[in-house]
């Protein structure tokens, strides 16, 4: 398994304010990804690229609070990991194919700066996305690959075991060298069988980052400018998309609500609670604009219906009072569309607000078995129980939904609703 940069993440500073180890992290941070598929782009050996990132990395480590931290530390990174690379070659192949590879990269400029550096990311996901790859390991790779994930983490997020993880994406990184899968944007033809992993994948970086609501934690704060960066570049290359186009809107309108998850004192704000002067706008504009261009192209999909959705709680927000039957059609729609257990338990709520929270909890039953481990499922339960008097039952729900809840001001939250039901 390639190796990782060997340290934990921390938050963001002036290159004079920083240590040779912090400054090394904050490398890692904005640079992981582009320096792994600039060095892969021709060799198409993703892992040898992460092998070499990684040793210069450790060699950072050793020469920078000797040397000091260089003007452009992706630059000297770079460099090292070029040579490690040429060394690796030299030592492993003797052929006329490892003397061209030899050659190209002796040729290889390293740019003085940084912003010089081809950004390949996409390019990588891409490749990450080709059909020959297996498609349980599309998404978990480009979260490596591109975005430096670790695989225990990329585990969580896809319920598999972490050594189990690590095998799939040692064999898609072996898929892509043996295969010859080149790095490039695939042609039209070719999208609808890469782009819906592709768009996953930064949805993922996404959903990750939204978890920190307080943001307090640099890696995810990173990982939500990157998640957006990533889905304004997919749009702009194929505004013909209306799924990127989707993506990108259900982004906006959750990012521009980020400032209001939290009161001055830190304590959680569900949405119908928050104070919508604190959004920002023209964000919720833009995504606005966004989803009305995609749906022009009258083919629905995932990203643009939960944008919908999304559109729909902000507007009712603004007015007082929410849309729940339009709330409840489009979450429909999800789950005819998606068959997804998440998008039922969201209609189950939505049907709650227009049938009542008896219909909502029959919704509920049948996703038991599914949803047993998921939080946001007894605490939908427990409010429903609740409101239909059912007091005991709720508030055992409302226990199992604090058991699985991480966030204090979340758990805190749920103690909240439930010492309120009598």
């Amino acid at each position: 398994m390639p190796r990782r940069p060997p340290w934990n993440r921390r938050s963001e500073a002036g290159l004079a304010d920083l240590s040779p180890a912090a400054a090394a992290e904050q490398a890692a941070r904005r640079s992981y990804g582009r320096l792994v598929a600039f060095l892969a782009a021709r060799s198409r050996d993703v892992a040898g690229a992460e092998d070499a990132l990684a040793d210069a990395f450790e060699t950072a480590l050793r020469r920078w609070p000797v040397d000091g931290i260089p003007a452009n530390p992706e630059a000297w990174l770079l460099t090292v990991a070029r040579r490690k690379t040429i060394d690796g070659l030299r030592g492993r192949r003797r052929d006329e194919e490892a003397a061209a590879w030899l050659e190209w990269l002796a040729e290889l400029e390293t740019p003085s700066d940084a912003h010089a550096l081809p950004d390949r990311r996409l390019e990588l996901m891409f490749a990450c996305a080709h059909p020959a790859i297996d498609a349980s390991a599309r998404a978990p790779l480009m979260l490596q690959a591109v975005l430096g994930f670790d695989a225990a983490t990329i585990a969580a997020a896809f319920l598999v075991a972490p050594a189990a993880m690590s095998q799939r994406l040692v064999r898609a990184k072996a898929k892509i060298r043996q295969a010859g899968i080149g790095l490039q944007v695939p042609q039209r033809a070719e999208l609808g069988e890469r782009l819906a992993a592709v768009l996953s994948a930064i949805y993922a970086v996404y959903a990750d980052a939204w978890t920190d609501a307080a943001g307090t934690d640099p890696r995810r704060r990173d990982l939500a400018a990157e998640a957006i960066w990533l889905a304004r570049l997919v749009a702009s290359l194929l505004p013909q998309e209306p799924e990127a186009l989707g993506l990108l809107a259900l982004m906006l309108y959750s990012h521009a609500r980020r400032a209001a998850r939290r009161d001055a004192q830190g304590v959680y704000v569900p949405l119908d609670e928050q104070d919508a002067a604190l959004w920002e706008h023209a964000l919720i504009n833009e995504a606005e604009g966004l989803l009305h261009l995609a749906a022009s192209h009258g083919r629905p999909g995932r990203y643009q219906l939960e944008a919908a959705v999304q559109s729909a709680h902000l507007e009712g927000r603004r007015r007082g009072q929410a849309n729940w039957t339009a709330i409840e059609r489009l979450y429909a729609g999800l789950c005819e569309l998606t068959g997804s257990p998440v998008a039922a338990l969201n209609h189950a709520v939505a049907l709650s607000n227009t049938a009542g929270a008896a219909a909502g909890l029959a919704a509920l039953d049948g996703l038991h078995t599914e949803l047993g481990n998921y939080q946001p499922y007894w605490a939908a339960r427990a409010e429903l129980l609740g409101r239909s008097g059912r007091v005991a039952e709720a508030r055992q729900a409302s226990e199992r939904a604090i058991e699985l809840e991480s966030d204090e001001a979340v758990r805190e939250f749920l103690r909240r609703r439930a010492s309120a039901w009598r």
